[in-house]
């Protein structure tokens, strides 16, 4: 189908708008700090940072730099200081919320390349890695060893530990093992006036005011992320993988909120849709059961003694809940035939539309089956066609949206439906993301979720770490940013 024209069109003449702001001086600067290979200035290099996972949505920046020491990262922000350029972090590019839109244009630094795995130390189970390092990797290094790093989001094999920390990332693990934020033990990071500083390290944050926990989870707003300390967690002396099989979704919720009800938290609960399973076996053929309209993918974990007892009590709480059958992974094998098949879900909806966006929210989990039936609802009034994967465990829901984004109608009823699917989560006491962040997409929702005087917290901790609004503009905050730089989001456009 190629590139939409429409599309084309808008990116360049943004391009050319944009050109005109960047200076040659500060390119020719650019290039002594990092190198004339680490600085892309051509329009069809930079078409591709325009957007991150959230396509609807797109802005070239106007330079982008590929830093790969701490001390590049800190000479490229105070020349964007010195300069009066606006400046953004980006890691692999998978946010879905438009995290790394370069709102304004500006400087984009891209830390791929500082990708180092720079110390495993298994005795105080900690790792220091660059940011770049892509999340799946640090796992295999530590392969044979016994130990794990726990946080595993389903895009897991592109993601960056730099990116997962922005967004406090979770994971189908999240409900026992808990997000990002409860593995990172300390960070070096380059503050909005071009300072390097360290905080925590392998013994954690003991003592004063918990900067990590303030950072993680900021988006790239505060500060740029330039090392890790990582805890390493050991692994599991055994593990039972289970797949159970509904013929209708709400007993599938049902038996979901029905285990944690019984007091039981397995490791992972996961939920796939009947549409989803059917992209899956297009793409793989993972030999789901496509009569079905719903699977759930449960593991437990644990010493040995007793967890045969927790495994059987869960499989009678599926069959009392609707399930027509749970099968066991019968060896290690079997377990990661499962969880390549929850993983690749993403990738294989390609097969369905042209184009997705993939909606985050948060429910109580006794609100599954009604949420569920909301979503679909929803997709019905506004005729777009949702399929969905939940990270049932802690209630965070993922219904995938499909539309061509040539149709402006249809990205029109995209986003009006996508922000009735989070104001309905908001409705029964959740929350608008459980772990893609807010980025550009859901800054208006901050005022719906947030007290005023909540938002002038957030605002005056922002302000302290990044007085000029410089670092990472028009993100997470419902406030105009520096540089008059305010611009209308289609997103925002809809809610208005």
């Amino acid at each position: 189908m190629g590139f939409p024209l429409r599309l084309i069109k808008q990116s360049m003449s943004a391009s050319k708008l944009n050109d005109s702001t960047i200076s040659a001086e500060l390119i020719r600067a650019l290039r002594q700090v990092i190198g004339a290979e680490g600085v892309l200035t051509a329009f069809s290099d930079r078409m591709v940072f325009e957007c991150d996972g959230f396509t609807i949505e797109k802005e070239c920046p106007d330079v982008v730099v590929f830093p790969r020491t701490t001390d590049q990262i800190a000479a490229v922000v105070s020349l964007c200081n010195q300069y009066e350029v606006p400046f953004l972090p980006r890691g692999a590019g998978t946010s879905l919320a438009g995290g790394t839109l370069a709102v304004g244009g500006g400087v984009m630094l891209v830390l791929t390349r500082m990708n180092e795995i720079l110390e495993i130390n298994l005795r105080d189970r900690y790792a220091i890695v660059e940011p770049g390092v892509v999340n799946i990797r640090l796992t295999q290094s530590l392969q044979g060893s016994g130990y794990h790093y726990a946080p595993d989001p389903s895009s897991q094999s592109a993601c960056t530990i730099g990116g997962n920390v922005a967004t406090n990332s979770g994971g189908p693990h999240t409900l026992k093992y808990g997000v990002t934020v409860n593995h990172i033990l300390g960070l070096e990071f380059v503050t909005a006036a071009g300072e390097i500083v360290t905080v925590g390290g392998p013994g954690g944050t003991c003592s004063g005011l918990d900067i990590t926990g303030v950072l993680v989870g900021s988006e790239g707003t505060l500060a740029i992320v330039s090392k890790v300390w990582v805890r390493l967690t050991r692994n599991p002396q055994s593990v039972r993988t289970m797949l159970a099989v509904f013929d209708s979704v709400a007993d599938c919720t049902t038996a979901i909120s029905a285990i944690i009800g019984a007091g039981i938290i397995p490791a992972a609960l996961e939920m796939i849709d009947h549409d989803i399973m059917v992209a899956l076996e297009e793409a793989f053929e993972f030999g789901f059961p496509l009569d079905a309209e719903a699977v759930l993918i449960i593991e437990v974990d644990g010493i040995d003694a007793g967890l045969d007892d927790q495994r059987d009590r869960i499989v009678r709480l599926c069959l009392d809940n609707g399930a027509r059958d749970v099968q066991q992974a019968e060896d290690e094998k079997q377990r990661q035939h499962l969880w390549r098949a929850r993983k690749q879900a993403f990738g294989a909806i390609g097969r369905l539309s042209s184009s997705l966006v993939t909606q985050d929210g948060v429910v109580p989990r006794t609100q599954l089956p009604y949420i569920y039936e909301k979503i679909m609802e929803i997709g019905e009034k506004h005729d777009i066609r949702i399929v969905n994967v939940f990270h049932a465990g802690d209630g965070n829901i993922h219904p995938v949206m499909l539309f061509d984004e040539r149709d402006a109608s249809q990205i029109q009823r995209v986003l009006k439906a996508g922000g009735e699917i989070l104001e309905a989560c908001l409705e029964v006491g959740g929350s608008v993301t459980g772990e893609h962040g807010i980025g550009v997409e859901k800054m208006h929702f901050m005022k719906k979720m947030f007290t005023p005087e909540d938002l002038e917290v957030m605002s005056a901790l922002r302000n302290a770490f990044n007085p000029e609004n410089n670092l990472s503009p028009n993100k997470m905050l419902p406030v105009a940013g520096a540089c008059g730089m305010e611009r209308k989001h289609p997103s925002r456009m809809v809610a208005t």
